[in-house]
């Protein structure tokens, strides 16, 4: 069986839970998501791609 969510939804999940049971600050959340803006018009961009497809990919693999 394959469920897909968006991404969106998957982050704003994370970050409401963070929220929540962390006590992270709302400005927090803010700051890190602007920075993952940033961050993916850099040079690092093409190895967090590949690192975060290759993570999917295990996960993946491990439930079949």
């Amino acid at each position: 069986m394959t469920v897909s969510l968006p991404l969106v939804l998957v982050l704003a999940l994370i970050a409401w839970a963070a929220v929540k049971y962390l006590h992270v600050r709302g400005w927090v959340v803010v700051v890190l998501l602007l920075l993952g803006f940033y961050l993916q018009g850099t040079f690092l961009a093409p190895a967090i791609d590949s690192g975060t497809r290759s993570g999917v990919d295990v996960i993946n693999q491990t439930g079949k």
